[in-house]
């Protein structure tokens, strides 16, 4: 079966039946579907990479930037600014059109069998543009069925646009809500866009507040999944995120993702102009705690571009920018199928090797833990040379037992398989507080200075499963060998 590119007029479509179904806040990210967790929603988040963090290992998103116009306007965005090595919200190189959407979809997802889901992020609003939104949508669903969708907003325009999101089976959405208190939120928002009038001050921010939570509150009713993100933005809303972790908790979001607010000056935006700092990892990670126990975190985001495309972590946009697209694409599901039935089986192997290694924690009886960031090209294996990675996922194994914290991003230190001593030092600032560091190669050079700044790292465990890889380092670290003989 094969489906070429066409004319987007020419398509129409009927929306898959709505899927109903509550989810536990634990066990999200296991190979096996918990117990707890009701089977819809099991099928709506296994193979989408941010809502299950296991899935974002083997499973790619893509964004197309469909939605330029923004209802509101945040002090910490700038659409204007564009780096095409950059990964940050409301960042695209391209603007398309739907039809430009929809060919690009196709082309993707010939070429690219790990994805799994189609989302509209920006660089404005996906509701604000939903004109565009709905027919790049209606579009793709015709040509490509079992892809799932997504889309993000600031949630102005929610009210209006439930019915609609529902009846289009869009499994997923994301509202971004940085405060529940209209004190706090007028210090976020300068001004809002509703009901033909440009509104601000307390006004504005009371307005989009009270729409955002009840936006939230029909959408969990249709039993659609809502993932709310939230941006730490030191001093201003630090604190009060876990009062906006409780209320959307008691609205039935899924999950709640609290990112790091970005704050470059080059980026143009007001907090970046008015000196306005960004949290520093500690802090990120001790909000994270502080928040943990209510509804569950999403710790893997990596803030992505509105225009991303792959594994969380990568972006293989440039690859496919509208003038490298063939003229017609002819769309074959078996790779993608074929790819999923792997999925299965690796996932199979990975959770039982998983519970391994955390019987192998779990026998440790002091109260020790250990930081551990991995260099990973996806798979959930160890399996990226030290100087080629952009990023570190960073693992925690204790008591609990190992579980993914977060990500370090750093600029590669291999360039051109020579090492850049000027891009090391950076690199080593971002893995502070680590204890190990795990890879598939690393040379003499930062092996050396790593050790120099306290940092142990090695390619000892290559190519083993992430969690098999830090519970031997685990268990080796404290005497425990002989379990994993």
């Amino acid at each position: 079966m094969s489906s070429p590119i066409i004319s987007l007029a020419s398509l129409t479509t009927s929306p898959a039946p709505r899927r109903k179904g509550g989810c536990a806040a634990t066990g999200c990210g296991s190979s096996t579907r918990p117990a707890d967790i009701d089977p819809a929603v099991w099928e709506m988040i296994k193979d989408h990479p941010c809502y299950s963090e296991e899935a974002h290992h083997y499973f790619a998103r893509m964004h197309v930037a469909v939605a330029p116009a923004c209802n509101i306007q945040c002090n910490y965005c700038n659409r204007k600014y564009d780096c095409s090595n950059e990964s940050r919200p409301g960042v695209v190189s391209e603007r398309l059109t739907p039809e430009e959407a929809f060919r690009k979809v196709v082309a993707v997802a010939a070429a690219v069998p790990e994805l799994s889901v189609l989302g509209i992020a920006g660089p404005g609003d996906a509701l604000a543009n939903w004109k565009n939104t709905r027919a790049t949508f209606e579009a793709v669903r015709k040509a490509i069925p079992d892809i799932k969708f997504c889309l993000s907003t600031n949630g102005l325009a929610l009210p209006d646009h439930v019915d609609e999101i529902a009846d289009m089976a869009i499994d997923h959405v994301t509202i971004t809500i940085n405060a529940v208190d209209p004190e706090v939120g007028a210090k976020i928002y300068p001004w809002i866009f509703y009901d033909h009038k440009r509104r601000t001050g307390l006004e504005a921010a009371t307005i989009l507040l009270e729409r955002q939570m009840r936006g939230l509150e029909m959408l969990t009713a249709r039993g659609i999944l809502v993932k709310i993100n939230s941006v730490m933005i030191p001093g201003i809303n630090d604190d009060h995120l876990a009062e906006v972790n409780r209320a959307v908790r008691a609205r039935g979001a899924f999950l709640h993702n609290v990112m790091p607010l970005i704050s470059d000056p080059a980026h143009g935006t007001h907090f970046g102009l008015t000196g306005q700092r960004g949290p520093t990892p500690a802090e990120l990670t001790a909000l994270q705690d502080r928040l943990d126990g209510g509804i569950k975190l999403m710790r893997h985001c990596r803030q992505c571009r509105a225009d991303a495309i792959g594994l969380l972590g990568e972006d293989r946009g440039q690859e496919f920018t509208m003038e490298k697209l063939p003229e017609t694409v002819t769309y074959d599901p078996a790779p993608r199928q074929a790819y999923r039935d792997f999925v299965a089986a690796e996932r199979g192997d990975r959770g039982a090797a998983r519970d391994d290694a955390l019987r192998s924690v779990e026998a440790v009886a002091d109260d020790v833990r250990l930081l551990v960031a991995v260099a990973t090209k996806g798979g959930a294996r160890v399996n990226e040379h030290f100087g080629h990675a952009r990023e570190f996922q960073v693992f925690e194994a204790g008591p609990k037992g190992i579980a993914l914290i977060g990500h370090r991003k750093v600029d590669a230190y291999c360039m051109g398989g020579f090492g850049e001593d000027a891009t090391l030092g950076p690199t080593i600032a971002a893995l502070d507080g680590i204890d190990t560091v795990l890879c598939a190669k690393v040379g003499d050079c930062p092996r050396e200075a790593l050790v120099a700044a306290g940092i142990t790292v090695t390619d000892a465990y290559a190519y083993d499963y992430i969690e098999t890889a830090v519970g031997k380092l685990y268990a080796e670290r404290f005497g425990l060998t002989a379990v994993f003989a």
